[in-house]
């Protein structure tokens, strides 16, 4: 069972992604920056097709630990899939669209977390 502060959600949600493939992981802590969320966790993929296996992971892997999932966007294109957990905001990119929206530039002064062992 996943403690569900959201530093440990934000942890268990890395660990799904990179089982399952996800690139270039990182995770800005926000939570000095913004009332809003915690962290933001960035993903990429190479395609659409595994933007939404990595999303139903994900989605699946929270569910079963009673992660509650409050709202979801961009699975259907595929390019830009958010997962939003409340403290912890899931971004699943395409490689270029996370270049062309560079969310890591646009939070530049939050600092990036330690998120694999």
């Amino acid at each position: 069972m996943v403690a569900k502060d959201s530093a440990n959600v934000m942890r268990f949600i890395a660990r799904v992604a990179d089982e399952k493939k996800g690139q270039h992981i990182v995770a800005l802590n926000v939570s000095e920056l913004t009332p809003i969320t915690d962290y933001h966790l960035i993903i990429s993929v190479g395609n659409s097709i595994q933007a939404r296996a990595l999303a139903d992971a994900i989605l699946e892997a929270t569910q079963e630990e009673g992660i509650r999932l409050l709202q979801m966007e961009g699975y259907e294109q595929g390019r830009w899939i958010l997962l939003d957990y409340g403290d912890v905001l899931v971004h699943i990119f395409l490689e270029e669209v996370r270049a062309y929206y560079d969310l890591e530039r646009l939070w530049g002064d939050a600092p990036r977390e330690a998120i694999l062992p």
